[in-house]
């Protein structure tokens, strides 16, 4: 059983995933992040691969990507970093990246290490699912990972069942198709979210962008199995004064 399947099998709602930033806010930064979101309670680490022209991701995030490069990360970096990370990190650490420099790194041979040091999944949100199906899934089935497609409130019930069916580990549901940490009123995503719910999906469904404090957190797990918190972290470790510290206090304000 994968450490996802594990996961979403032991604990059936109020999933905490949360994104940082690889390399953020110091080149050697990214273990201690990991062990502090661990230490304080995330079930799940969304680790992104700073790039240069991030689609999806909100200024907050961009600017974290952006200062990571500054500092040297690559993904050959990164992947030393994680050399032996399966010794301290127990959780389940998914890699959210994009396309462009997977393919300069060489996608088989990305797709190998990052198996090789333990990743369980990746999110690559600009892999569109033709390209998926015809060119990248059995590479990435091949190794064992997990393969997580986006939905918005936007996608149809047709392609929704169709994306669920295609993803394992869990669907990640975008609350609205704007880009992350978006300041936004969360009442329309409700019936959104309790349509995903009453569609009988496979995948336990994840939800994300615009989820920043306690309030926000529950209401998107009221209706699915979690949620995924990234531009409000970052925040919170750009004015925190140590990882260890804004982490604890972040991580404590969402979950007590």
């Amino acid at each position: 059983m994968s450490r996802l399947t594990e996961l979403f099998t032991r604990k059936k709602n109020n999933v905490l995933n949360v994104y940082c930033t690889a390399g953020y806010p110091e080149l050697n930064s990214t273990l201690a992040v990991m062990k502090a979101l661990q230490n304080n309670g995330a079930d799940l680490i969304e680790l992104g691969m700073p790039y240069s022209d991030p689609l999806a991701d909100g200024p907050v995030i961009q600017a974290s990507g952006t200062k990571a490069l500054q500092n040297g990360m690559t993904i050959a970096t990164l992947f030393e970093q994680l050399a032996d990370f399966r010794k301290e990190i127990t959780v389940p650490v998914v890699l959210m990246g994009y396309l462009n420099p997977l393919l300069q790194y060489g996608f088989e041979k990305f797709c190998a290490k990052a198996a090789e040091v333990g990743i369980d999944g990746l999110i690559i949100p600009d892999i569109p699912m033709f390209e998926y199906e015809k060119e990248y899934a059995a590479v990435i089935q091949k190794q064992g990972l997990d393969f997580i497609f986006l939905v918005t409130p936007e996608t149809s019930e047709e392609r929704i069942k169709k994306l669920d069916s295609l993803s394992t580990g869990f669907l990640y549901a975008v609350s609205s198709s704007s880009i992350t940490g978006s300041d936004k009123d969360f009442s329309p995503v409700e019936s959104y979210l309790q349509r995903l719910q009453g569609m009988g999906l496979k995948n336990p469904v994840l939800v994300g962008f615009g989820i920043k404090d306690k309030a926000t957190f529950a209401m998107a797990a009221k209706y699915t199995a979690g949620a995924i918190i990234g531009s409000a972290y970052i925040k919170a470790l750009e004015n925190g004064n140590d990882v260890e510290t804004a982490t604890k206090e972040f991580l404590t304000g969402i979950l007590r």
